[in-house]
């Protein structure tokens, strides 16, 4: 299923836009990894296509240097049929297949199956990871509070999870419980609940939306979670409800850095009051700490971390 753009990517070239791809434009790179939803470029250009397209409708003929900017799926569907590529040929992922539904990708059978394949099996590892305190941040993630994250996709869906550092606080998780299909979930309630023995939590969710995939390992292993956080660890995708009023909510880059080193100063003045100053050495937890020291309280550490 890969294409020959992979080789691209992997000599450092970059990937040609959409909208150069269709000949609106001569030159133009993608520097978003062709999720549209969260480029500038795209929705000025969007916006001038159907500015000119009402212009039309109306009788009056465009002016000026944006007259000729026409959408690129109005461009590319006067092409004949066996021509015209597939969004997922134009955005690198497979080789070429022709688009056979007018580019109304929301009700094409293929693109729904390639989307729930490419949703479960094709992640995408992060590709820098920072440490601090001894907690991994993935960059390109926004996290919530309550120590779940969120990574946009393509459009509003979102994939969510558990991070490191309540992944590591918990230790070992014998299962996940997530909301099934097609359920509702709104940002701050918990609907996430993990279990490690007699012992379970709730977790709060980091956007609202509709569940459109779980992760079923996670129902019988839930250790994969603490293995993988931040790919095969994830919980499940969500379509947004709300995706920018959401992640007004939410933390990312400089700010997850500032939150994770005062929730790692935090557990180790929690460590203090309740083991002594000779277990909170400053060196690095481990990957069990509720394991390690019991007598920290799992419903403490529930309530101070998670938020619930």
């Amino acid at each position: 299923m890969k294409s020959s753009r992979s080789k691209n990517r992997q000599e450092g070239r970059l990937d040609p836009c959409i909208w150069m791809q269709a000949g609106v434009v001569r030159r133009k790179s993608c520097k978003n990894n062709y999720d549209c939803s969260v480029c500038r470029f795209d929705r000025i250009m969007q916006r001038t296509a159907d500015g000119n397209n009402k212009l039309i409708e109306a009788g009056e003929a465009p002016r000026g240097k944006r007259s000729r900017i026409v959408s690129w799926k109005d461009k590319l569907s006067v092409l004949p049929k066996w021509k015209r590529p597939c969004v997922h040929h134009l955005k690198g992922r497979i080789d070429f297949r022709a688009c056979t539904n007018q580019y109304s990708c929301g009700s094409c059978d293929f693109d729904q199956c390639f989307d729930e394949q490419y949703s479960v099996y094709a992640l995408v590892k992060p590709v820098d990871v920072l440490d601090v305190k001894g907690f991994k941040i993935p960059q390109g993630y926004y996290l919530h509070r309550g120590h779940t994250w969120a990574r946009i996709e393509e459009g509003s869906s979102v994939r969510i999870g558990i991070d490191d550092f309540a992944s590591r606080l918990l230790g070992p998780l014998d299962r996940i419980e997530a909301p099934l299909m097609g359920k509702e979930i709104e940002q701050d309630s918990p609907d996430i609940t993990v279990f490690r023995g007699e012992h379970h939590a709730r977790m709060l969710s980091p956007v609202s939306g509709v569940v459109t995939a779980t992760n079923p390992k996670l129902r019988a292993e839930g250790i994969q979670a603490n293995a993988d956080p931040f790919s095969e660890g994830w919980l499940m995708t969500v379509h947004a409800s709300d995706l920018r009023k959401d992640l007004k909510g939410l933390m990312i880059s400089s700010e997850t850095e500032d939150f994770i080193g005062e929730q790692a100063d935090r557990l180790y003045q929690v460590i203090e009051e309740v083991a002594g100053p000779l277990t909170a050495d400053g060196g690095n937890l481990g990957n069990d700490i509720y394991g390690n020291m019991p007598q920290l309280g799992w419903d403490r550490l529930a309530r101070l971390f998670l938020r619930t």
